[in-house]
C-alpha cells in the first residue's frame, strides 16, 4: 500500500500518500470477499503485465547492448556493473545494510508451503513448483537488475523513481515511462491482494485447529473465510496510519518489521525441517523424495543468515523500529497462543475438524 502511494504520485504529486493505499486496500478486500475466482483473476492479470514488462526490458537490454540502438546505446554496457567506483564504490556496509530489503523482496516464496496443503498430489506439484521459483527468480529478478544496472550505472538512478521507470524513460520511447509505473503500480497491488488472501487462510486453518478464535474458521456464502480477511485488512490500515502520520519513512517502517516476521517464519520453517529431519532418522516418520539439498549444514547456514539479518536492521536508525515492535508483537502472539490454549482445556472452541474448508464449500 505504501508503494501504490508512491507510485500514484508519479502522476499526481499532490495526491497524500495514504490516500491510494486506502483505496487500494478497499478495493482489494471487495474483491477478496466476493469470491476466491475474483482473487484468482486478478492475479493472474497482474502476473501477465509483470512478465511481461520484464521480458521487454530483457529483450530491450539485449538489443542495446549488442547493437547499440537508441539514447542508451552508447553508454550502455555490462561494465557499469562493476565500473564507476566499483562493485562496492563506497564499502561494505551498504550492500549488508540493504539485506533488509532484500530480504523484503522474496517474503512471499514461503506460500508455496501453504499451497501444499490444496494440492491433490503434493509429492510431485510441489518439487516442480519449487524448481520454478528458483530460475524464474534467476531469470525475472536478477536477470532485470543486471539488465537495468547495465543500461544505467548506479551512480545515476534516482532513489525517489523506480529504476524500471527511469531505465525506460531514458530509453526514449513516448509515455514508456508512465506504462512502466502502471506496471510497478499492479505488483505493489498484486503482493497486497496475495497478502489479504493468504492472512484470511491462514487464520482459517488456525481456527479449525482451535489455535484461534472459532470465528475465523467459518466461511462465508462465497465460499471464503470473511472473518480472516477483515482481520487481514484491519491490521492493514496500520499501514495506512503509517502513511498519514510518516509518509516519508512509511516504506523502511514497513518494510522492516515486515522483514522481522519473514526471518521469524522462516527461521519456523528450516527449524521445523530440523526436527522432520531427525524423526525421520528416528524412523517416526517415513523419508521423502525431494529433499533439502546439503542439509542439515544449509539449515544452519539459513539460520545464520536470519539472524545476521535481524542483527544489521539495528545499524539503521529507520530500520531499528522492527526491533522495538517485534517482542511486543511476539507478546501478544505468546499471549494469543496461551488463552486459546486455555480455552481448549476449558471445552470445545473453535471449528469442528469436520467443518468445510473454503475451497470445499466452493465444490459444493
Amino acid at each position: 500500500m505504501t508503494a501504490a502511494g508512491i507510485y500514484v504520485r508519479y502522476w499526481w504529486p499532490a495526491v497524500p500518500q495514504w490516500l491510494p493505499g486506502l483505496i487500494a486496500l478497499a478495493i482489494l478486500g471487495v474483491v477478496n470477499l466476493a469470491a476466491v475466482r475474483l482473487f484468482g483473476e486478478f492475479e493472474f492479470w497482474f502476473a501477465i503485465i509483470k512478465v511481461l514488462t520484464i521480458v521487454v526490458l530483457l529483450v530491450m537490454a539485449a538489443a542495446i547492448l549488442i547493437f547499440g540502438f537508441g539514447p542508451l546505446g552508447e553508454t550502455a554496457s555490462l561494465s557499469n556493473i562493476w565500473s564507476h567506483g566499483g562493485v562496492f564504490p563506497h564499502g561494505i556496509a551498504g550492500p549488508l545494510l540493504a539485506l533488509q530489503v532484500v530480504v523484503f523482496a522474496f517474503v512471499g516464496v514461503e506460500l508455496l508451503g501453504v499451497t501444499a496443503g490444496e494440492s491433490k498430489d503434493p509429492e510431485k506439484t510441489l518439487p516442480t513448483a519449487v524448481r520454478r521459483v528458483i530460475w524464474r527468480i534467476g531469470l525475472f529478478y536478477l536477470g532485470a537488475l543486471t539488465a537495468v544496472m547495465a543500461l544505467v550505472p548506479w551512480n545515476q538512478l534516482d532513489p525517489h523513481v523506480s529504476p524500471f521507470v527511469l531505465v525506460f524513460a531514458k530509453v526514449g520511447i513516448p509515455a514508456t515511462a508512465a506504462v512502466v509505473n502502471m506496471v510497478v503500480l499492479t505488483a505493489a497491488l498484486s503482493s497486497c491482494n496475495s497478502g489479504v488472501f493468504s492472512t484470511g487462510r491462514m487464520l482459517h486453518t488456525l481456527a479449525r485447529d482451535r489455535h484461534a478464535p472459532a470465528a475465523f474458521g467459518k466461511v462465508s456464502r462465497q465460499g471464503v473465510p470473511a472473518a480472516g480477511i477483515l482481520a487481514s485488512m484491519a491490521v492493514m490500515l496500520l499501514g495506512v496510519a503509517a502513511n498519514y502520520f510518516v509518509p516519508e519513512k512509511a516504506f523502511a517502517y514497513v518494510t522492516s518489521v515486515a522483514t522481522v516476521a519473514a526471518v521469524f517464519t522462516w527461521a519456523i520453517i528450516s527449524s521445523a525441517h530440523l526436527r522432520f529431519r531427525a524423526a525421520v532418522r528416528a524412523g517416526r516418520l517415513r523419508p521423502v523424495a525431494f529433499r533439502m539439498p546439503l542439509a542439515p549444514v544449509s539449515n544452519y547456514f539459513v539460520l545464520a543468515f536470519l539472524c545476521l539479518v535481524v542483527v544489521l536492521l539495528a545499524f539503521d536508525a529507520e530500520t531499528r523500529i522492527a526491533l522495538y515492535v517485534a517482542p511486543a508483537w511476539a507478546a501478544i502472539l505468546v499471549a494469543g497462543y496461551f488463552f486459546a490454549r486455555r480455552g481448549r482445556a476449558a471445552g470445545p472452541q473453535g471449528t469442528p475438524p469436520d467443518e468445510e474448508t473454503p475451497e470445499a464449500s466452493r465444490s459444493r
